[in-house]
This record gives structure tokens, C-alpha cells and sequence, in this order.
């Protein structure tokens, strides 16, 4: 039986405020977005958590989603976010043409699926009656883990299809890598505005894969590391990587003990090493999101803001937090969440803030100058820096460690060029910021480079090299 998240009407969003920075992006047209019914099959209710709230934050007002569950957290995230959304959630596998029915009236299938069984129906049913399927999942196989998406249309190539029906032939619990699936996530809905908006899709099959963080020579973190117990998360808040799916090993001993040298002065770079996020805007969320779910309690929120309306719909955090200090409003919500108490600043970062304590930032600004300014610390202080950047339509990861001799992100993306190096401070400007800088703004780039820039830190604290990543969303291959 369909359980109807929300009874509210769908309606036109296209002159709501709350949509304000995406309407503004030329040859946007949101009423093909709020007036659209969209298909969801998974079977990690993460995942499809992940896009069923990222949607209703993009404005799809009517979703039909098919899942064993649904990220109860990240449903109220999407009723929060759009109190026009028309949610119809009907739990269980996607596993008989009968379900077919269930998606009825759908312009558009999202197959977020890690079985074949469900993969194989979709994609009869999309060739029969010529709708298109955008496939996005993330995986772990064969010591290679990483996302995959292809969008099929009528008369696009069977092979490239095949290529992305699981090697699970029958449905079964999936609980998928977290951070992975915030890429996915944001992978998925990119396509899926494309069909919605008319613009051409994705050329070619998207990939992007890494060895697996858990295979031999490392300890950091186990297979299938899962956001949400059965019980919701609540009774393993007390073990060092509290959201562990049940029945997974911890290889090699508590995860705290992983350690792994990064620079010359002998630091090490852990698990249990202090974090300072900066910035807690659109990326800072989920950065944040990301860093929670594989259980990195020790992380400090800076940023000097309060939440917006026009910040809601790509900073799916704060649809309760209107007014309020964005770095206080993040840590909230990651101890509601996840049971886990991040510490707060609500400061600007200056070339006089003492981040010394810290072993990795993470730079989620959205200027110039502040990028320069956290480049140069890190490198004086022989930190670890991971940088975001985001467009409307493009983003990049770009990370600097000390015990390398590359540049850092300030040199290698030629801020200085852009910021006259001595006039690279940060300007006190005035609260609620982007009421006076209404730039153009969605939420897939940001789901997309935040969910890079944890798993960057995750292949650092691996052992491996961390390469700095550019996402283009109408390039050939977008990664």
C-alpha cells in the first residue's frame, strides 16, 4: 500500500523566493520541473533518500518512489523543503511487471538499483513505451568501487544499456557507500533536469571509480559502512563509526587506530583528527552530510552567516532554520541525525584566525578571497586542505597536501589572477549575504562536488593518492 508523504496539492514554484537563484539561470522553466511526475525504484534507502529530498528541493513537486525503506530523515528533508510536494512512497522490491502499474503516469524512471531483477523490468518498460530511464547507482566490486549512470532513450544503443545491469540478479537489504551515493544522487537528478528541461543528456556513460578504501593494507573503513541502522540509527551511537551496517566486520581492528603519515613533520592524519569545515552553505552541507555518515565526529562548522530562504533550495539542511546562524544551524542538525555533538563558529576566516588545531579543512566558501586565505594557511602550516568549488553547471575538488610538493588551490586555479594578492582579504560584509548577491544556484553541483570532496579525504586517509577532480555537467562524460 502507497503511503502519501503529503496530501498538499502540487503547484507552480516558478515565483516562489525559495527557488529564486535557480529561476534565474537563463532558459530555466520551472513549471516543467513542479508539474512533472517522476519515478523512483531503489533498494538503499540512503540513496533514494538522497534524491526524493534533493528533488523536492529542485522543485519536481510529485514523486513516486518504490523502495524496502525510505531514509526517514531525509523524507521529512523533503517535506521541509517543498510544502507542495506530493510524495507516494510503496514499500518493498521492485521484482514483478505487475509494479509496473506503479509508476503509471510517470514522465521520467530514476532506477537507482543494485539488482538485476528490477534493472531488467525498467528497462523493458522504458523501450515499450518509450520513456526515458536515467540509471545511476554507486557499487563495490571486484576490489573497484565507484558510481556509474547512463540515461537511456528510445534508440540509444543496447550495449551501453547492458553494461549497467547489475551482476545481483535478485533483489535483497542493500545498504551502499554513503558518500558515493551523495555523487550518485546528484548525478541522477542532473540527467534527470536535463530530460525535464528539454536540454540534450549525457553523451556517454558516466564513471568514476577508486580502488576500495577497504581492501588489503587498509583498515579505515569497512564494506557497505551504512547512514541508518534498522532502529534508525540510535542504538550504535556509541561505537567509533557509529552507523556500521549490522554484520559487518571492523577489518583489522577499531577504526581509530587507523593512521596513515601525510607530511614532514610527522603529523599524522586520522580518523579521530580535528576537522574544520569552512563554510556551511550548499557544499557545507553536504560535506557535511558525507563526513557524518562514516562517523567523523571531531569537526568544527565555521561560517559567519544566517539560513535564507533562497539558500533552501540546495541547502536541504536548513528548511527549519530560517534566520538562524547557518553554523549552528549544521551542527544541529548533524547531532539530531546522527547523534553526534560537531562543534560551531559563527566567524569569517582571516588571515588572523588560528586554525592550527586542525589537521584537514575543508574550504566550502563561495569567494575568492577566502580561498586564497585558507591556501596560504594550509601551506604554511602543513595542513591538509580539500578544496570545493561549484557553478551552475560545473564544480571541481582540488586538494593540497603538505607532504607533496604540488600547488596549492589558490595557485593551481589562478585566484590569484583573479584577486589582486594583497587585497585577498576577507571583507566583513553584511549578514544574510546572498540577499545581496543573488547568483544563479541548483543543488546538483553541489550534492555532486561535496560528496568528492569526503570521498577525497576517505582515499587520503587510504593510503591513496587523492587526484584533484573537475565535473562538467554538459561535457561527454561530466567527471
Amino acid at each position: 500500500m502507497a503511503t502519501k508523504l503529503s496530501e498538499t496539492p502540487a503547484r507552480s514554484e516558478a515565483g516562489n523566493e525559495r527557488l529564486d537563484r535557480q529561476v534565474r539561470i537563463p532558459g530555466w522553466k520551472q513549471e516543467a520541473l513542479s508539474q512533472a511526475r517522476v519515478g523512483v525504484v531503489g533498494d538503499d534507502p540512503w540513496l533514494a533518500g538522497l534524491v526524493a529530498a534533493a528533488a523536492a528541493a529542485l522543485g519536481i513537486n510529485r514523486l513516486t518512489v518504490t523502495a524496502p525503506e525510505l531514509d526517514p530523515r531525509l523524507a521529512s528533508a523533503a517535506r521541509g523543503l517543498n510544502p507542495g510536494l506530493e510524495l507516494s512512497f510503496f514499500p518493498g522490491f521492485f521484482s514483478h511487471t505487475l509494479l509496473e502499474d506503479l509508476l503509471r503516469g510517470c514522465q521520467i524512471i530514476i532506477d537507482l538499483g543494485h539488482h538485476a531483477l528490477a534493472t531488467k523490468i525498467l528497462l523493458t518498460l522504458a523501450h515499450r513505451d518509450g520513456l526515458p530511464l536515467v540509471r545511476g547507482y554507486d557499487f563495490e566490486e571486484d576490489g573497484v568501487a565507484g558510481i556509474r549512470l547512463f540515461t537511456y532513450q528510445k534508440g540509444r544503443e543496447w550495449r551501453e544499456v547492458l553494461s549497467m545491469v547489475p551482476h545481483r540478479q535478485l533483489p535483497s537489504r542493500y545498504r551502499g557507500d554513503p558518500v558515493l551515493a551523495l555523487v550518485a544522487a546528484g548525478l541522477v537528478l542532473e540527467e534527470t533536469k536535463k530530460l525535464l528541461l528539454g536540454e540534450k543528456v549525457t553523451a556517454e556513460l558516466v564513471s568514476y571509480t577508486r580502488g576500495c578504501v577497504n581492501g588489503a593494507g587498509s583498515e579505515a573503513f569497512p564494506p557497505h559502512s551504512s547512514p541508518l541502522s534498522p532502529s534508525g540509527g540510535e542504538e550504535e551511537k556509541d561505537k567509533p563509526f557509529p552507523f556500521l551496517h549490522p554484520g559487518t566486520e571492523d577489518h583489522g581492528g577499531p577504526l581509530h587506530r587507523f593512521t596513515h603519515h601525510l607530511n614532514a613533520k610527522d603529523r599524522k592524519l586520522t580518523t579521530q583528527n580535528p576537522i574544520a569545515l569552512v563554510g556551511a552553505g550548499a557544499l557545507g552541507n553536504f560535506v557535511a552530510l558525507g563526513l557524518a555518515a562514516l562517523g567523523f565526529s571531531r569537526v568544527t562548522v565555521i561560517d559567519p552567516d544566517l539560513v535564507e530562504i533562497t539558500n533552501l533550495n540546495r541547502q536541504i539542511l536548513f528548511w527549519d532554520a530560517l534566520g538562524r546562524p547557518k553554523a549552528h544551524a549544521l551542527a544541529k542538525k548533524i547531532e539530531a541525525w546522527f547523534g553526534m555533538t560537531p562543534e560551531s563558529k559563527i566567524e569569517y576566516v582571516t588571515r588572523t584566525t588560528d586554525l592550527s588545531a586542525y589537521a584537514v579543512i575543508f574550504d566550502c566558501t563561495d569567494n575568492f578571497a577566502s580561498r586564497i586565505v585558507l591556501s596560504e594557511t594550509c601551506q604554511k602550516n602543513g595542513q591538509v586542505l580539500i578544496s570545493g568549488g561549484t557553478g551552475v553547471a560545473a564544480g571541481q575538488v582540488v586538494v593540497y597536501n603538505p607532504d607533496e610538493a604540488g600547488p596549492t588551490p589558490a595557485q593551481l586555479l589562478g585566484l590569484y589572477d583573479l584577486v589582486d594578492r594583497t587585497a585577498a582579504t576577507v571583507s566583513q560584509r553584511e549578514r544574510a549575504s546572498c540577499a545581496y548577491a543573488p547568483e544563479p544556484a541548483v543543488i546538483m553541483t553541489n550534492q555532486i562536488i561535496g560528496g568528492l570532496m569526503v570521498d577525497a579525504f576517505r582515499r587520503l586517509l587510504a593510503g591513496e593518492a587523492a587526484p584533484n577532480l573537475f565535473y562538467d555537467a554538459r561535457g561527454e562524460k561530466m567527471l
